[in-house]
């Protein structure tokens, strides 16, 4: 069992006990904390917007975190089950001075997390995210007297103010997508997405078989939008004649598709998809991080962009677009970032581009993935045990391979020749991510393998 601290939030596994995992007692305290900073920037008048996604233990933790909250004279602004994106943009609408979604992303159904936001609907930044470590330290904390305690109010339209933000983008179109006639599956995992992308669905005219979009949080299959989980998806676009499928992570701002073959077209490929769409409409540059595939740069090119590479982490990828102006940006695990709606990885928006994009090629989904160069990427990891040391493992990796001249902004990342490798410490979870991307998937693999065992014997030398 795990709880894992960080500048970006809060993240653990339910159960067990405080300090050790992610049980009442700490998520009051990182709550408490959190509002403690916030009075402290708007003493005044301070509220909050609030959502979760359907994971079983979210109704437990959300109350626990909107009745702290309220205790410590902090206003709430309730979305109940919703979509990280969808709480991103309400804060913007609401002008809330902060956000909070009780999300683990991608993780199993024993996990959960504190996502944390500012003002702007971002993920606070990082000397507020130590501000925040060392207030949890102290545990000192001051809750409003009886007179000024906070208040509570719903917001039932944030998802329909959230889908009306995309329809009115230049870039989508609506009209254009109805006239296809497209049916789509649609893997919900039983979380948020089985309510927000069939909506949004609705509203682009596109019918939709829904599968798994009850949102119970009994994940039917791991959460991760990732090959070897998404057999049952991949067999209903074939057997429903589909023209493609979409799945999304538990708090939707995960995306990955499957063609009209129910083949795979590569979460890494979401990206560099609406990023060939938009770069097609508007000139720019992209950014995503460094474990991302070289094809997003490829195509960047390809359309006389500049692409750029951040440190892995959707606040360092935001940071990197706003420094160099990007059009589009995000991560390779399915996650866009249209800064032209909001600065924030967003599901809902990844299809609606991919649509739009999909409606004016006039062709099938595996035609399009052939357009796009075709790298494969491993992705391994290895468990931590609590005698190693990882900083000292990746600077022996780095001395070793000095003469590559690896990149080291985050963890280490080795080229090839016509490949790569990153090794990184993951800030979610207690591993080391090893991701590898070449020419064919056997190579990928076979070099992901390599270096799990370099680092193993690395670790017992």
């Amino acid at each position: 069992m795990t709880l894992i601290k960080s500048i970006s939030g809060f993240r653990g596994t339910i159960g067990g006990a405080p300090e050790e995992n992610l049980t009442p007692i700490d998520a009051v305290r990182f709550a408490a904390a959190y509002a403690t900073l916030l009075l402290e920037q708007h003493p005044k008048s301070c509220a909050v917007v609030l959502g979760r996604d359907a994971r079983l233990s979210g109704p437990m933790l959300y109350e626990l975190v909107a009745q702290t909250l309220i205790g410590m004279g902090v206003d709430i602004i309730d979305l109940g089950l919703s979509t990280t994106p969808t709480v991103e943009m309400a804060v913007v609408f609401e002008q809330a001075q902060g956000g909070i979604i009780l999300t683990a992303s991608h993780n199993p159904k024993e996990w959960n997390a504190l996502k944390l936001l500012d003002s702007s609907g971002e993920f606070i930044a990082a000397e507020t995210g130590k501000a925040l470590l060392d207030l949890v330290a102290q545990d000192a904390y001051t809750f409003a007297q009886v007179d000024d305690l906070g208040s509570r109010r719903c917001a039932d339209n944030a998802l329909e103010q959230h889908i009306d933000a995309i329809l009115a983008l230049d870039l989508v179109d609506a009209s254009l997508i109805a006239k296809q006639n497209f049916k789509v599956v649609v893997d919900g995992v039983n979380s948020s997405g089985g309510i927000a992308v069939p909506q949004l669905l609705k509203a682009l005219g596109v019918e939709t078989i829904p599968l798994y979009c009850d949102p119970t949080g009994h994940f039917p299959h791991n959460p991760e939008p990732l090959e070897e989980h998404l057999g049952d998806l991949r067999a209903l676009v074939v057997q429903e004649q589909a023209h493609f499928g979409i799945v999304v992570d538990p708090d939707v701002d995960r995306l990955a598709f499957v063609d009209e073959k129910g083949q795979m077209f590569g979460e890494e490929y979401t990206l560099v998809a609406c990023a060939d769409f938009v770069l097609s409409q508007k000139s720019g540059n992209t950014v995503s991080n460094l474990s991302s595939t070289k094809a997003l740069s490829d195509v960047t090119k390809k359309l006389n962009g500049e692409y750029f590479a951040s440190a892995v982490g959707e606040l360092n990828v935001v940071q990197l677009m706003k420094a160099k102006q990007a059009v589009i940006g995000g991560e390779g695990n399915g996650g866009v970032i249209l800064p032209e709606l909001h600065y924030g990885r967003d599901a809902l928006v990844g299809i609606a581009l991919f649509l739009t994009h999909l409606a004016q090629k006039q062709i099938q989904v595996s035609e399009l993935r052939a357009t796009y160069p075709n790298y494969f990427m491993a992705k391994l990891k290895i468990n931590l045990a609590p005698e190693m040391d990882v900083d000292a493992l990746l600077h022996q990796i780095q001395q070793i391979y000095a003469e590559q001249k690896p990149l080291t902004i985050d963890g280490v990342k080795i080229p090839f020749d016509n490949s790569w490798v990153h090794l990184r410490k993951s800030n979610t979870e207690p591993i080391i991510r090893v991701y590898t991307e070449a020419p064919s998937a056997a190579e990928a693999q076979a070099l992901g393998e390599r270096f799990v065992q370099e680092l193993e014997e690395l670790s017992n030398s």
